[in-house]
């Protein structure tokens, strides 16, 4: 990720995160990797722990394989109370079906993923990259979407045909907001777009993908971009997904911290 990901012209102020910021970080996962057991509780499973210093986590293994809704129900109970999850849609509806005729699988896990009851904070629409951007079917996906669920959606398009401009005013007409993903591949996704009361930041690690931390210089900068976007209209997350070494957890409580102190 460059410090340019969130560009500004200009140096702004930056205020002080108040206790009801709006910005939540996480991870995709919440394992926890032995080196950094002492930053957590040592007591309670890892889900507990790790909740105990993030306030989110995205679940990544809905977009595998189906949870029983008593499963997700535990999971909410076992966190505190301002704690929230994003879920990410099965790869049936959006890499299978490529959001076309997908009523019954989206009825089925929304079924599931509601056992979180308040705790679901926002649900991740992942796309696939050979998924072009085609409004008719996005209108028929986000109309079949909203009518069963009212609350935040992020969705992360791949394909080069979303960062045109032709899909904002749809994603915002439904209240979506469209992914900032790093690495970026379409500069025209170096920013967030769609609804803007919802911004989703997604970090895969760089240069290598789900394995690289990043640089404190440009968590650093992410920090500071962070609070800006957090307005009292916005919600934001931020989730870092280079978990395949355990990255993800130092980068995610450096974050954390950055916003605590500023």
């Amino acid at each position: 990720m460059q410090a340019s990901l969130f560009p500004d012209e200009t140096p702004c102020a930056v205020a002080a995160l108040s206790p009801d910021s709006r910005i939540r970080v996480g991870c995709a996962g919440w394992s926890l990797p032995r080196p950094l057991w002492p930053e957590f509780p040592a007591e309670g499973t890892h889900l507990q722990r790790y909740a105990a210093r993030l306030n989110a986590v995205e679940i990544n293994s809905s977009f595998y394989r189906p949870h029983q809704p008593a499963t997700y129900a535990r999971w909410a109970a076992s966190v505190p109370d301002n704690f929230r999850f994003s879920v990410k849609l099965p790869r049936t509806i959006t890499h299978q079906q490529r959001l076309a005729d997908c009523a019954g699988l989206l009825d089925g896990f929304l079924a599931q993923a509601c056992g979180l009851g308040e705790k679901l904070g926002c649900l991740l629409v992942q796309l696939p990259p050979s998924l072009a951007f085609d409004a008719a079917r996005v209108r028929d996906f986000l109309r079949l979407l909203r009518t069963r669920h009212a609350g935040p959606v992020a969705l992360e398009p791949r394909h080069a045909s979303w960062f045109t401009g032709l899909a904002e005013p749809l994603l915002e007409d439904w209240q979506v907001g469209r992914v900032l993903a790093d690495p970026v591949v379409h500069e025209a996704g170096r920013l967030p777009g769609g609804f803007a009361g919802l911004v989703y930041v997604r970090l895969h690690g760089s240069p290598r993908m789900y394995y690289s931390a990043y640089d404190p210089a440009v968590l650093d900068a992410l920090v500071a971009r962070l609070q800006l976007a957090a307005t009292p209209d916005a919600d934001v997350w931020c989730i870092f997904d280079n978990t395949a070494e355990g990255a993800a957890i130092e980068d995610a409580l450096y974050t954390l911290h950055g916003l605590a102190v500023r």
